[in-house]
Parts: structure tokens; sequence; C-alpha cells
């Protein structure tokens, strides 16, 4: 077990790294867990010092399946559970990150993103461009053993689970809900005994996949 140190594993990524072939390092952690914090603030190490890493951050969340699509299929209730996503797009885009640049070496991929402010999945919004020589990706669900989950940990350079204390997760996790307009009474059952409190019991279960287990500092 490492502590989540941003300039540690920055460093262990430096040591992974050899020019000109593309990592791609995924972070697993239940909601709440500061998985996106953690990333970025390791995006922004590789960033700094003398030999910067060009380094992309692309986030599973991006496949949320659009709200209109959840009520169509009546599964808006339990949103964030591994069938509220498109599995399989996001695999295939591992696919293609993992093999590096495309074609010719001049093409971009093009990643989705999830926008908390309108709860909605943006397509195309992230660029990874050919230069990028490291791909974080992180979610819950990277070292799921459920299909399409399942082919994602050997696409993976090194996968890394986030430990967060079950306290400060949950605490963290209503004070999101709030701040998007939930009632803490609403929250607070969100992220326990609801669809959230399930899919961390469901993202717990994949911890002994990891090839690291980090701790928050």
């Amino acid at each position: 077990m490492l502590p989540a140190d941003p300039l540690v594993l920055a460093n262990r990524i430096r040591d992974l790294h050899t020019p000109g072939r593309r990592l791609l390092i995924g972070i697993v952690g239940a909601p709440g867990s500061g998985k996106s914090t953690l990333c970025t603030a390791i995006v922004d190490e590789l960033a700094s010092g003398s030999s910067p890493i060009p380094t992309a951050l692309v986030p599973m969340d991006g496949y949320h399946l659009a709200q209109r699509v959840l009520d169509l299929l009546g599964i808006a209730d339990i949103k964030g559970a591994p069938e509220t996503f498109d599995g399989a797009g996001y695999v295939a885009l591992l696919k293609r990150l993992s093999s590096g640049p495309d074609g010719d070496g001049r093409q971009v991929v093009y990643a989705p993103e999830f926008r908390r402010a309108i709860e909605e999945p943006i397509a195309g919004a992230v660029p990874v461009t050919p230069d990028i020589e490291v791909v974080i990706t992180e979610g819950n669900y990277l070292l799921a053993t459920d299909p399409p989950w399942n082919e994602i940990n050997e696409l993976l350079t090194e996968s890394w689970y986030l430990d967060t204390p079950e306290e400060l997760r949950v605490q963290r996790l209503v004070s999101r809900h709030v701040a998007f307009g939930r009632s803490p009474d609403v929250a607070l059952l969100r992220s326990t005994t609801g669809p959230d409190g399930r899919n961390a019991a469901y993202v717990l279960d994949t911890r002994p996949r990891a090839d690291l287990v980090l701790r928050p500092i």
C-alpha cells in the first residue's frame, strides 16, 4: 500500500515511462473516494519539472448514458450503476488509446466527458493528441469482472485502487449531492443504503485486482 501522494505517483509513472511509448494508468475507487482530485494533481505533477510528460486525463464518467436514455430504459433511479454506462464504448476507447497514435500518427482521439452541472455526458470534449505519452483514466468499474468491464485491466499499464476510509468517502459524497441540489437526508440515503452505497460495495469487491492500493494522505 502506498500513500496517495501525487508527487510519489507521478514519479512512479516517470519510472515506467519510455519516450515514444504510451502508458495507460487506471485509477479506481468507490464513489466519493477522491479519484478525480488525485488524477488532476498527478497530471499537474507530470506537467511540471525539467522534463514534463504530455499527459491526458480521460474519465470513465464520459460514458454515462444520457438522461433521456436512462428514462427510456427505466433505470434513471440507479444512475451510476454499471448498466447505466456504455461500457463497451469505453472499452473500445481504451483499446484505441492503449495502441498509441492512430493511423499515420496525426490523428486525434476524442473522448467524452461528464459534466455534473448538467448531469449529462458531452461527446468529443477531451482531445487526446498523438504527442500524449501518458493517459490517466479513472472510474468505478475499471477492475470489474463482468463483461465488458473485464477487458479493461489487461489494457492498463498499471491499475491503482484509491482506498478512502468509509466515513470520509460518504461525507464527501453527501456534500457533493447536496451541492447539486439534493436534500441532506436524500443525499445521505443515496450515499449509504441507496444506489451509491450499492455501487461502492461492488467496487470494493474489485480491489484485489489492482496492482497498487493507495491510501489518502
